[in-house]
């Protein structure tokens, strides 16, 4: 491709997968960084792309200024000012469907991620399951920057970006230092994907007895008051549901030493500033590809159930009624597990 490159791409959600897109665009720059990236994305994911020289983000609003038929047209009209030479749809929804035919009627090269929809069907199918594990999410993002002509690939790793943290945040958890400190990711957009809240106290408590700091991370009003109440019980506990915005959250984050995170966005957020997580897997897998960027799966915990996958997102009701992969999933066996990758950090330091 001749000229200066300028590559438009398509990704407007959710947090997870745009913060693994996040992860790809990062080594994208490195190998390519005459090449501009123009990123359609929802305003809240920017902090995500901070650092990314050459990446250029534009805000969709569906809701207002770019909703229906006439918005696109209007977002369209604004893309189009930036003088794209071809366009990644690594969303493949409807809205971005039709921006990338608007673009192609202009000229403009076109390519879509292929999401495996047929594989990871027969990997959650209840009769005859294919546990085959399918390609990361990441390496589909890097597939269709491959098929544009700009192959690269991915090192598979996470390096740790401590940032500094804002002033006014410091009280929330002490100026110093002195232990081991722990994310807790434990809610999720889908309640498959979440581990029993009783069950995650007993861990979350068991971890605060040890001598960890925990800091409780995501969710709305209904978490923040579970999270506050399992602040109230021991003073290693730190909520801080509600009380930072996202880019404050992935400052705090980068100077986790463990994550201990669900099937969900803290998953990814934690891969984005380098730091292991320790993930929680009920109705969802880590085969259907969606596994934190750089993440390994021997720092996963769950039970071989031959209903499992039931779901590729997490959003389908258990159909036995028993919620087994979550239930009977011991206490224990989360806690000797960031036990464990504590000690590995002590000896690897």
């Amino acid at each position: 491709m001749l000229g200066n490159p300028k590559i438009l791409v398509f990704r407007f959600s959710a947090m997870g997968d745009v913060a693994m897109l996040a992860a790809v665009l990062h080594q994208f720059a490195i190998n390519y960084p005459n090449v501009t990236i123009v990123l359609v994305s929802k305003n809240q994911f920017k902090p995500f792309f901070d650092g990314i020289a050459n990446l250029q983000f534009y805000t969709i609003n569906p809701t207002a200024h770019h909703k229906g038929i006439i918005g696109l047209f209007r977002l369209f009209k604004e893309l189009k000012a930036f003088n794209i030479t071809a366009v990644a749809d690594v969303h493949q929804n409807l809205r971005s469907r039709f921006l990338s035919f608007l673009f192609y009627l202009n000229g403009v090269t076109i390519k879509t991620i292929n999401k495996g929809r047929l594989d990871k069907l027969k990997l959650t199918q209840k009769e005859n399951k294919t546990l085959t594990p399918l390609k990361p999410m990441t390496q589909r993002y890097v597939d269709v920057f491959n098929c544009l002509g700009f192959p690269f690939k991915l090192s598979h790793l996470i390096v740790k970006n401590t940032m500094a943290v804002n002033a006014q945040i410091v009280p929330l958890f002490g100026i110093a230092k002195t232990q081991y400190w722990v994310g807790i990711s434990a809610f999720a957009q889908h309640n498959q994907k979440i581990y029993p809240l009783n069950k995650m106290e007993v861990v979350v408590l068991s971890l605060a007895k040890l001598g960890y700091k925990l800091f409780i991370f995501g969710g709305g009003k209904a978490e923040e008051k579970i999270a506050t109440n399992w602040q109230s019980k021991h003073i290693n506990i730190v909520s801080v549901v509600n009380k930072l915005n996202l880019s404050d959250d992935l400052k705090l984050i980068s100077h986790l030493d463990v994550m201990l995170s669900m099937d969900s966005a803290g998953m990814h957020l934690a891969s984005l500033k380098g730091i292991p997580v320790i993930s929680v897997w009920g109705a969802t897998h880590p085969s259907a590809g969606f596994l934190g960027y750089g993440q390994s799966l021997n720092d996963t915990v769950q039970l071989d159930l031959a209903c499992r996958p039931c779901s590729v997102y997490g959003n389908i009701p258990c159909y036995r009624g028993d919620f087994a992969c979550m239930n009977n999933l011991p206490e224990s066996l989360i806690i000797d597990k960031v036990i464990e990758k504590i000690k590995w950090l002590n000896n690897s330091y």
